[in-house]
């Protein structure tokens, strides 16, 4: 297998790219069957690190991310659209995915209807979200909390959900719930992504201000892609990256469902 830290460390802030890196290992393998859709493909580089092959067509509801994504390559065609609003006929896709999505969406119940509408029966709709542990997790709220600082703890998880742009982050009921409702059968999920790997990606928000410097004046997030500039961070994070699935504490998961 590829290594997917090092492919995603080179491009993007350390603690996004290490999440990302244990995602793509997920795909590998995976029965799905063409024509594939991406809901929320945004620039096209997950796309591009995780898979070997063109995905049909990636749909997002923003301009400058799709014409990022049209620079890689790694789709046949890209739409730009609400995905409660796909211009595709019915049953036409044998398999959807959605890499880190659905969990940003306000109106996500009539994406999944819509993502249902454009499916065949029996295709596999595959995406991963974060779910009940992330907020507690959380290793600075959980410092407030064992200091007694409850409401201090309850805003800090509140600021961490919104600079994340999370508007769910349900249980497996929950979600199951949801997606039958959009008709959707729940045929297996996962979870990954431990407190503490957790906690790596919080603090990265805070410590990767160098990057973030780095890129508002380079549009880069590292000064070097060479091989060498990473080995110290790798080093750090592959513990994260190496961890067994599934993780009983794990703060997101991995769903694999089925049109019905």
């Amino acid at each position: 297998m590829k290594d997917f830290l090092f492919l995603h460390i080179r491009d993007l802030p350390y603690f996004r790219a290490l999440l990302r890196a244990v995602e793509s290992r997920f795909y590998q393998g995976l029965d799905l069957p063409s024509p594939i859709l991406d809901v929320g493909c945004g620039d096209g580089h997950f796309a591009q690190l995780t898979f070997d092959h063109k995905l049909d067509v990636g749909i997002d509801p923003w301009a400058e991310p799709i014409r990022e994504a049209a620079t890689r390559g790694v789709y046949n065609l890209l739409t730009q659209a609400d995905g409660a609003r796909m211009p595709y006929p019915d049953a036409y896709f044998a398999s959807a995915i959605s890499n880190s999505v659905l969990e940003h969406i306000p109106h996500l119940d009539e994406v999944l209807v819509e993502t249902a509408r454009v499916l065949k029966i029996g295709a596999p709709f595959v995406f991963c979200v974060p779910n009940q542990n992330f907020l507690p997790t959380l290793s600075i709220a959980r410092f407030f909390d064992s200091l007694g600082w409850k409401t201090l703890a309850n805003s800090y998880r509140a600021y961490f959900n919104k600079i994340s742009r999370h508007v769910t982050c349900d249980d497996p009921t929950q979600w199951t719930k949801r997606l039958e409702a959009a008709g959707f059968r729940v045929e297996k999920y996962f979870h990954y992504f431990s407190p503490a790997a957790l906690a790596t990606l919080e603090w990265g928000h805070y410590f990767g201000l160098p990057s973030r410097i780095i890129h508002l004046f380079t549009h880069r997030w590292q000064i070097s892609s060479a091989y060498w500039n990473f080995v110290p961070i790798m080093n750090y994070l592959r513990k994260y990256y190496d961890e067994p699935v599934p993780q009983e504490q794990g703060t997101y998961t991995f769903y694999i469902a089925r049109r019905i």
